[in-house]
C-alpha cells in the first residue's frame, strides 16, 4: 500500500497541522455499514462504507450539511470493505480551502460498477439514498452533476457550489486496479482476478467549517467513550447537529430534547449555546424552526423560488411540538438549574445578531399563549393544537404513518402545551420577563398560564381509549399471530381488567387512534400525574410486547395491536416509527421514572410499581448497549426471543438509521438505578 500516496497533481495538498491537538477519531459498525468519524480543526467528516450487494462510499461533512458519495450497481457476489487509516486533509483549490479526509480501504468480492457520484447537500444525497434519484429540479440545474475525470488508476469528481463558491470533491485511486469505461459505466477491475483492490478515498468540502467545543462536559458525565465521542462530533458552538450522516445540521426538537436530558452534565456555555441556537432561528411570530436549509440546499431553494442563487438559510416551521418544548426546556435551565439561574438575566439580555435573547423568548411565549386560548375557552377537540393544514407530520414521529394518520398529536396537547403554560407562569413569577414585555402582554401570559391544569385535564380525556378485557386480549392474540411472535407472556400481563390508555393521536373527526405509544414518557419527565394515572399508564407501557411495548431488545415506540387490522402493516418493524426501538425514547422514560420517584407525595404501592418498571426498562436498555448511540434499531424474532436488527443496514427497512444521533447520547447523564449496571 506504500504506492497509494501517488496521486494526480490536482489532489496534492497539505495535511492537517502536525502540531495541532490530536484528532477525534472513532468507528462504529452496524450490520454491513462501517462508520468512521474524524474531527480536527477545520475538518469534520463521517465516512461510511457499505458492504453487501449494494456497495457505497459516502462522506458527510457538518460544514454546510454537505457531502459526497459514490453508489455502485448491485453486485452478484457480496462486496466486503476493510477500512484502514483515516487522516484529515486541507488543500487549496482556486485560492480557497477544501477541508476533508483521506482514507485507505480494501475491497473484495466482485467487480465494482459505478452507478453514480453525488456531490453537494446532504439533503440531496439523502433523497438519492432513498431511491428517489435526483429530483427533477435538482437534475435540471446546470452544474450540479459533476463529470468524472478518469485515468487508468484513478477517478475524480469535483465541482463548485452552484453560486460559484468553493464546492465539493471525491476521488478514488489505486495501484492494483484499473478504472475503465464499459457500456457507459466506469468499472473498477482488479489487476489480478479475484484479488483485493486497495483504494485511497479522498473527499472534501469548501463549506464554512463549524467550531467544536473544547470543553463540553463536566465531571458528572458517565465514562462512556462511544457516547462521549458521538456527542463531541455532533456539538459545535454554532449549533448541535441532530445526527450523522443524514441530519448533519440543526434540528430544533432534537436540540431541545438533548439539552434537557444532557443538562446535568453539559458545561453552562454549551447549554447557553444550544438554547441560543433555537432562539436565533425563531420565526417572526415565535415558532421554533424544525430544520434549516443551508449551503447548497439553500442555493437550490432560492433558485427555485426566486430565480437567483442565495446562501441565506431557509427555515422549516412545519412542526408543532418544538414550539411548546422551548418554554419547558428554557425554564429547566434558566429557573430550575442553579447554574442557569445564576446567569439567567445576563443570558436573556445578551444578543445573537441584532436581537436580545429575552425578546426572542417572549415571542415564543406569546405564540404559545395565543395558541392556547381557544381550547381554554371551549375544550373541544377542534380547538386542540393540530398539524398544520395540508401537513401529514408535525411532531417527532415525522413519517407519514407516525401518528396513525391522525391530526391532533397526543404529546403536543396532553403534555407539551400544559408544560409550556406552566413554564410561562414560572418565568412571570421569577420576574425574568419584565424587561421584555408590556403590562398587557404579561396579563395575556398570566391568563394563559392559569389554564395549564384545565388544558391537561380536558385534553387528556379526549385521547383516552377504553377496551373491554376480552376484546383487548383477542386483539393481542390476532396481532401476535399476524407478526409471528408469542402471545402468552403478553396475555398473562393483560390481567382481568379492561384496558385504558392514551391514543397516539385524534383523527380529523376527533376519534382516538388506538395505537399504544411511548410518548407517555414525556408526561413523566415534564408533568406530575396522580398515582392512579402513573400506575395505569406506566403499567400499559411495561407489559411484554405485543400487549405493551417491552421486548428483549428494548422498548418499541409504537404498538398497533389495539387498532384496526389495516393499521398493523403500517406500523411494522420495517417502519421508521413503527414497532422499532428509538434510544432517546427509552432515555425519556428512564429520566421520567427517575423524576417521578423523586416525588414525596406518592403511595408506597405506586413507588414499588415505578421501581419495578424502572428495573425492567433498564434491562432492555442494557441489552441493546451495542446500539446505544444509534438513532433506532429493529428486531427479528426466533425461538422465543427478540434479536437486534440494525435499521436500514441491510436495505430491508424504509430508511436508514444514523450511527451517531444527538439525543441517543443522553445516557451520559442517565446512570442506571442503584443495583443495576450495563457492564
Amino acid at each position: 500500500m506504500a504506492g497509494l500516496g501517488v496521486l494526480p497533481l490536482a489532489w496534492a495538498g497539505p495535511g492537517t497541522d502536525p502540531g495541532a491537538k490530536a484528532p477525534l477519531q472513532f468507528r462504529m459498525t452496524e450490520g454491513s455499514i462501517e462508520n468512521a468519524f474524524f474531527q480536527q480543526g477545520d475538518v469534520a467528516a463521517h465516512l461510511l462504507l457499505s458492504s453487501g450487494d449494494k456497495p457505497r462510499i459516502l462522506v458527510a461533512f457538518p460544514a454546510g450539511d454537505s457531502g459526497a458519495g459514490i453508489w455502485f450497481e448491485p453486485t452478484v457476489a457480496r462486496v466486503r470493505w476493510t477500512l484502514g487509516p483515516v487522516t484529515g486533509q486541507t488543500r487549496t483549490v482556486d485560492g480557497h480551502p477544501l477541508n476533508g479526509i483521506v482514507a485507505q480501504a480494501t475491497v473484495t468480492g466482485d467487480t465494482l460498477v459505478i452507478k453514480d457520484a453525488v456531490l453537494g447537500s446532504i439533503r440531496v444525497l439523502r433523497d438519492y439514498q432513498l431511491g428517489q434519484g435526483y429530483a427533477a429540479q435538482v437534475a435540471a440545474t446546470p452544474g450540479i452533476v459533476a463529470a468524472p475525470e478518469l485515468t487508468e488508476r484513478s477517478v475524480r469528481w469535483q465541482r463548485q457550489r452552484l453560486d460559484g463558491a468553493p464546492g465539493y470533491a471525491i476521488a478514488l485511486s489505486t495501484n492494483d486496479g484499473r478504472f475503465v469505461r464499459e457500456d457507459g459505466h466506469i468499472v473498477l477491475h482488479p489487476d489480478h482476478a479475484g484479488e483485493a483492490v486497495h483504494l485511497r478515498i479522498e473527499a472534501g468540502t469548501g463549506e464554512t467549517p463549524l467550531t467544536p467545543f473544547t470543553d463540553l462536559l463536566n465531571d458528572q458525565a458517565l465514562p462512556d467513550e462511544r457516547s462521549h465521542d458521538a456527542l463531541q462530533f455532533l456539538s459545535y458552538r454554532e449549533k448541535f447537529l441532530a445526527g450523522s450522516w443524514r441530519f448533519d445540521t440543526y434540528f430544533g426538537r432534537d436540540t431541545l430534547m438533548s439539552l434537557r436530558l444532557l443538562m446535568p452534565v453539559l458545561q453552562p456555555a454549551a447549554v447557553d449555546a444550544g438554547i441560543g441556537s433555537v432562539l436565533a432561528r425563531l420565526s417572526s411570530d415565535g415558532q421554533v424552526a424544525h430544520e434549516e436549509g443551508i449551503g447548497e440546499f439553500a442555493v437550490l431553494q432560492h433558485l427555485k423560488e426566486q430565480g437567483k442563487p442565495s446562501v441565506d438559510p431557509i427555515y422549516d416551521y412545519v412542526m408543532v411540538d418544538d414550539d411548546y418544548m422551548l418554554p419547558a426546556v428554557a425554564a429547566a435551565w434558566l429557573l430550575d438549574d442553579p447554574r442557569g439561574r445564576a446567569n439567567a438575566g445576563a443570558f436573556l439580555a445578551s444578543k445573537r445578531g441584532d436581537q436580545r435573547q429575552g425578546d426572542a423568548l417572549v415571542r415564543n411565549l406569546l405564540f404559545v399563549a395565543h395558541s392556547s386560548e381557544a381550547f381554554a375557552k371551549q375544550p373541544v377537540y377542534s380547538n386542540l393544537v393540530s398539524l398544520k393544514p395540508d401537513a401529514k407530520v408535525g411532531q417527532w414521529r415525522d413519517s407519514n404513518e407516525g401518528i396513525g394518520r391522525g391530526r391532533y398529536p397526543y404529546d403536543v396537547n396532553a403534555v407539551w402545551m400544559p408544560a409550556a403554560l406552566r413554564a410561562i407562569g414560572q418565568f412571570l413569577d421569577a420576574g425574568l420577563l419584565d424587561d421584555y414585555t408590556t403590562p398587557a402582554q404579561r396579563e395575556q401570559l398570566r391568563t394563559a398560564a392559569r389554564s395549564a391544569g384545565d388544558w391537561e385535564q380536558h385534553a387528556s380525556a379526549l385521547f383516552t381509549v377504553h377496551l373491554p378485557k376480552d376484546r383487548a386480549a383477542q386483539q393481542v392474540r390476532d396481532y401476535a399471530k399476524e407478526i409471528g411472535v408469542a402471545d402468552a407472556p403478553a396475555l398473562k400481563a393483560l390481567g382481568d381488567s379492561a384496558l385504558e390508555f392514551p391514543a397516539i393521536s385524534l383523527d380529523a373527526q376527533g376519534q382516538p387512534v388506538p395505537v399504544l405509544h411511548s410518548d407517555e414518557g414525556f408526561r413523566l419527565l415534564f408533568g406530575k400525574p396522580d398515582a392512579a394515572v402513573l400506575d395505569r399508564n406506566v403499567g400499559n407501557l411495561m407489559r411484554p410486547f405485543p400487549a405493551g411495548l417491552m421486548t428483549d431488545v428494548g422498548m418499541v415506540v409504537a404498538n398497533p395491536a389495539y387498532a384496526g387490522h389495516d393499521v398493523w402493516s403500517r406500523f411494522g418493524n420495517n417502519a421508521y416509527h413503527g414497532t422499532v426501538v428509538w434510544a432517546w425514547q427509552q432515555a425519556i422514560l428512564a429520566a421520567g421514572l427517575k423524576r417521578q420517584l423523586a416525588r414525596d407525595d406518592l403511595p408506597a404501592s405506586t413507588r414499588t410499581h415505578l421501581e419495578t418498571a424502572q428495573a425492567e426498562l433498564w434491562r432492555g436498555i442494557c441489552a441493546a448497549g451495542s446500539m446505544r448511540t444509534s438513532e433506532l434499531w429493529s428486531w427479528s424474532y426466533a425461538n422465543g426471543h427478540y434479536r437486534i436488527e440494525p435499521f436500514g443496514a441491510e436495505g430491508a427497512h424504509e430508511d436508514e438509521s444514523n450511527a451517531a444521533q444527538l439525543w441517543s447520547t443522553v445516557f451520559l447523564a442517565l446512570p442506571p438505578p442503584a443495583g443495576q449496571s450495563c457492564r
